[in-house]
């Protein structure tokens, strides 16, 4: 089967002026986030169309959804609490809802844990974390908005009775705010508190989210007994022309181990993770460092980049991420938003819903100590059913293969690439170093015929691919060494006509040393509107929000393909339906 469409020099030159023409008409362009919409907050639905829901992604029964707040393990029961507007399917009247799990994957739905009630929080609850205290006590530390000029304090919650498993009631104590902004900081960008953490010397830590000057900062709060809170003379850590930050996360990994670590660990072998959240990019990036703890300051390594062009925890449609540690199975765990991106305010109100959570996946560092690698919890696994194994398939230049069997539409598939050499990888244009990976994907697409790549899935592909999600790997000669591309395109995701529907080349790079190896692998996991990947082992990984009209349900196919001229061999291929979640 011929592969997509047959390429020629002079249509690929204009296909490259044209996309130069897109990346400089969108640069820093962001998927719809917490755009205000008055007139539709409280827009209830009326009815939920199931198209395009997720079947085995978190998501609420209708409404709006964005940050994960404060997961928690507690007496064997996963909490986790998120951003929800009650009242409509857009940003708006924010509550925090609250859901129990036993497993991460199947969830009881509970009446809300905290809600705009009193003077300190009567304009907002926001985003914020949990802790639990010695003698096992949860409690939650939140921003509170207190007028409508969005100025922001910080308080806490804790459980009514403790001896209900699933904590289903939280109260607010009339001594809050516990953290009132002082003069030095800007008040309506001041907010989402970790998780804290006891240093050496017995005190409390936590981190709160700010900006001085375009300077996003990690402002450090100590506390003796968690009630009174003084802010230290420096913060733990900014970074210049990174705009205000928010949700940041921080915690230490383990060399060269799979475990995860609670937050107030002390010990050997240990780097440090800050993770922030950039409000004006819209995704969410990370160092990998030490933390000097006698001078409370946190220095990231020299080779990761601390600002945009750093390394991120998800290339894709994914944000506001956050980390709890698990002792049940003694590992970290990451959640995080992915928004809608037919961003019209209009199709949330139809649907009836907008936004999900990612799969919640384990996170630790490295054997490089360089990055983190993130990969979906096992628990996922018990939905995988009907399965399609393939070995040692090669497939030459414009060939696409179908994999079938399965539903397309819902589906895990994990796939190892080989291929002989590394003499047809394309030479990598030095015009692009300045570029985003994700503008290089647009460049470089599925489409175009290379040398070593484009090779990877075809997702949520109509028959005749009319619609389809390609998500591969593109491999290039630089200088020294080889750049190796991935994408998740949604160029071609979707007939539908609407011109303000975000369909991005979303691409990160990965670091893989195919010379001692060549060899690359790649995991997606297809639940109707989402395609979330994971590339080498989960080193890249990139989540894209699709909807398409014809491939839906079981009309939509998954291919694998090559559009490259060295020949690729599929070492294994595995492929499970997946069944839905059970949300109660």
């Amino acid at each position: 089967m011929e592969l997509f469409m047959k390429n020629s020099s002079l249509w690929g030159l204009k296909f490259y002026l044209f996309c130069l023409f897109i990346i400089l008409s969108n640069i820093n362009r962001a998927f719809a986030s917490h755009n205000i919409f008055l007139d539709l907050q409280s827009s209830s639905a009326i009815s939920v169309k199931n198209v395009h829901r997720t079947r085995f992604h978190f998501q609420p029964p209708k409404h709006w959804i964005n940050d994960p707040n404060a997961p928690m393990y507690y007496n064997g029961v996963y909490h986790l609490f998120y951003q929800y507007n009650p009242k409509g399917s857009v940003w708006g009247n924010i509550i925090w809802a609250h859901s129990v799990s036993k497993d991460l994957i199947n969830w009881i739905h509970l009446e809300p844990a905290i809600y705009p009630s009193k003077k300190f929080d009567k304009y907002g609850t926001w985003s914020g974390s949990s802790t639990i205290l010695p003698n096992n006590k949860p409690v939650i530390i939140y921003t509170g908005v207190v007028d409508s000029y969005n100025n922001q304090v910080q308080n806490y919650a804790i459980p009514a009775n403790l001896s209900d498993p699933f904590l289903r009631k939280w109260i607010k104590p009339n001594n809050n705010p516990l953290i009132v902004p002082d003069n030095s900081i800007n008040r309506t960008e001041f907010r989402d508190p970790t998780t804290a953490w006891m240093g050496q010397d017995g005190l409390w830590r936590i981190l709160i989210a700010s900006m001085r000057k375009h300077r996003g900062m990690a402002l450090l709060y100590r506390s003796r007994d968690f009630m009174k809170w003084i802010k230290a003379q420096h913060p733990l850590h900014s970074s210049t022309n990174t705009g205000n930050w928010e949700c940041p996360d921080f915690f230490p990994v383990l060399f060269n181990s799979t475990n995860g670590l609670d937050v107030s660990y002390r010990g050997k072998n240990v780097k440090y993770v800050l993770k922030n959240s950039l409000d004006v990019a819209r995704f969410d990036y990370y160092t990998i460092g030490m933390y000097h703890t006698k001078i409370d300051r946190y220095i990231p390594n020299n080779n990761p980049i601390d600002g945009w062009k750093g390394l991120r925890i998800d290339y894709g449609n994914f944000y506001a991420s956050k980390t709890f540690y698990d002792p049940s199975r003694n590992r970290r765990v990451i959640w995080g938003w992915s928004n809608e991106s037919d961003v019209l305010p209009d199709d949330e109100i139809k649907k009836g819903w907008a936004g999900i959570q990612g799969i919640p996946r384990q996170v630790r560092l490295n054997l490089s100590g360089k990055q983190l690698l993130q990969w979906p919890i096992e628990e996922l696994e018990t939905l995988r059913k009907q399965k399609v194994q393939l070995n040692n398939k090669r497939l030459s230049k414009g060939e696409m293969f179908e994999v079938k069997g399965i539903s397309a539409s819902q589906a895990d598939v994990e796939v190892l690439f080989s291929f002989s050499s590394l003499n047809e990888a394309e030479q990598f244009d030095p015009r692009w170093a300045d570029l985003y990976a994700q503008d290089v994907c647009a460049i470089k697409g599925p489409t175009i015929q290379g040398g070593l790549g484009p090779f990877g899935l075809v997702t949520l592909a109509s028959k005749n691919l009319e619609e389809y999600t390609p998500v591969f790997f593109r491999v290039f000669k630089a200088q020294k060494s080889y750049k190796i591309l991935m994408c998740s395109d949604a160029r071609r995701s979707s007939m539908r006509q609407n011109e303000a529907m975000y369909k991005p080349s979303f691409a990160g790079y990965v670091d893989v040393d195919l010379e001692d190896m060549k060899k690359l692998s790649l995991r997606s996991l297809i639940d109707n509107s989402v395609v979330e990947s994971f590339g080498a082992g989960g080193k890249t990984c990139i989540t894209s929000r699709v909807y398409p009209t014809l491939a839906i349900y079981d009309n939509a196919h998954l291919f694998v393909f090559n559009n490259g001229s060295e020949t690729i061999t599929i070492e294994t291929l595995n492929a499970w339906g997946m069944d839905a979640c059970k949300m109660n």
